[in-house]
């Protein structure tokens, strides 16, 4: 959101009026000055509506502009407190900077300034909604003054089904401002999941502030936010990233693009495959149980230490001293990515949540929404979960490419050896010894 001061670019049509014959009486030269010089009208509106009840407490003050400038923007209580806020960066409406309170009376007043200096306000009175009896919270995992690693996604989850058409209102009470400034997007991945990431990756030290302005906001079923949250959180100064393949079976560890550490690991055997694409640490535990019992192809139960949990459906990375013997050659796990109990211990000195996980090789592909899988899909297609129109500087937006395209190979030309004219074809790979 930008400042008081933040402008909206407009044309604004005049010029003076063309009189008939060559005399002008005094009067008809009155009339040309005034001609030249009509009263501006900014055609400014505002809402809510005035004299409007019941209005929701996560209401923003709507501001429209047929030309002109916003000049500024004041709101006060039936007391005359004034409430601090901040317009969007696009001027379309002011935002308060906490929820409106249940119940209260509100006053507010816009001024909007014209290319002649000319000023206009406007002021509506309005009541909100009494408190709703039926209120949820939502699930948020960033945690105030936490560090986390640079493919940390903005992840949210909802109690129950948000409905399409309430959406896109939702999206928009969901604030992310970052230092530096790097550009980012929603995702829906269900209609109770819906995630944020920027473009490519966050540059290390970033600071995130991000809030969830969804006190009083309709989820749809009657039901309505319960609370406001907010985190202020940092990204690590050091980009770290893990990449495991199943050929051979093996996990690299880069640390600001270059490969501090290499060391073999045993993946799911075929009955339980691990899956295959882009993930990040969703949380750490230095001791995790896992209960398959009532699961297919589980019932045991087991405590495994250094555990980082990859995907809702139960993979993780930890420390598998039984299975010592097999890492670097045989899948043996049931999904999970089992390494040696010194190399799990080294992980959580150099890993975090957030940390960029990519497992390749195996026999099944990463679904979508099985964890935190924001960096499995490319941009243009991860904007098309957006329930709000991108801006096209987020849409052509410099972006982390997944899977990119391998660059075509050089063009061969003919040969022209004797016996071989007009039989070569460009494209054919070479026959390679068997």
């Amino acid at each position: 959101m930008a400042g008081f001061r933040a402008m909206i670019m407009v044309a604004v049509l005049g010029g003076a009026t063309a009189l008939a014959g060559c005399t002008a009486t005094k009067d008809a030269a009155q009339s040309t000055t005034s001609a030249q010089a009509p009263q501006e009208n900014l055609a400014l509106t505002v809402s809510p509506a005035d004299r409007a009840s019941g209005v929701p407490i996560s209401a923003e003050i709507g501001i429209k502009l047929g030309s002109g400038t916003v000049d500024g923007v004041d709101v006060r209580d039936a007391a005359g407190q004034k409430i601090a806020g901040e317009l969007r960066s696009d001027a379309s409406a002011w935002v308060p900077t906490a929820p409106l309170k249940y119940a209260q009376r509100y006053t507010a007043t816009v001024t909007a300034v014209g290319s002649r200096t000319h000023h206009e306000s406007k002021s509506v009175a309005f009541t909100t909604m009494k408190q709703p009896s039926q209120v949820e919270g939502v699930g948020f995992y960033l945690f105030d003054g936490q560090e986390y690693g640079v493919g940390m996604p903005i992840p949210i989850e909802f109690v129950r089904d948000v409905p399409a058409n309430l959406r896109a209102a939702v999206q928009k009470r969901f604030f992310v401002t970052s230092d530096p400034p790097q550009p980012g997007a929603w995702h829906w991945f269900s209609p109770t999941q819906v995630q944020y990431r920027p473009a490519a990756y966050w540059q290390p030290g970033t600071k995130l502030t991000v809030r969830l302005g969804l006190k009083g906001q309709a989820l749809g079923g009657g039901y309505y936010g319960e609370e406001d949250k907010i985190a202020r959180v940092r990204i690590a100064k050091d980009k770290v990233e893990v990449k495991v393949t199943n050929h051979p079976k093996q996990m690299q560890v880069f640390k600001n693009g270059t490969l501090i550490k290499t060391m073999p690991v045993s993946l799911g055997k075929a009955s339980t495959p691990s899956s295959s694409g882009h993930m990040v640490v969703m949380e750490q535990a230095y001791t995790y149980r896992f209960d398959t019992r009532g699961e297919p192809n589980g019932g045991y139960v087991v405590d495994v230490n250094y555990a980082q949990r990859l995907t809702w459906g139960g993979e993780f990375i930890h420390s598998a001293p039984w299975s010592v013997s097999d890492q670097g050659y045989t899948n043996v796990s049931h999904g999970c990515v089992n390494i040696g109990p010194g190399n799990a211990a080294y992980l959580f000195t150099v890993m975090k949540v957030g940390t960029p996980v990519t497992v390749s090789g195996t026999e099944v592909k990463l679904a979508p929404g099985n964890g935190w899988t924001v960096w499995d899909m490319d941009w243009p297609t991860f904007l098309k979960g957006s329930a709000v129109p991108v801006a096209s500087d987020v849409a052509n937006a410099v972006a982390y490419e997944p899977y990119p395209k391998p660059k075509p190979s050089p063009t061969v030309a003919p040969s022209t050896s004797p016996g071989t004219a007009g039989n070569a074809q460009l494209g054919t790979p070479t026959p390679s010894a068997s």
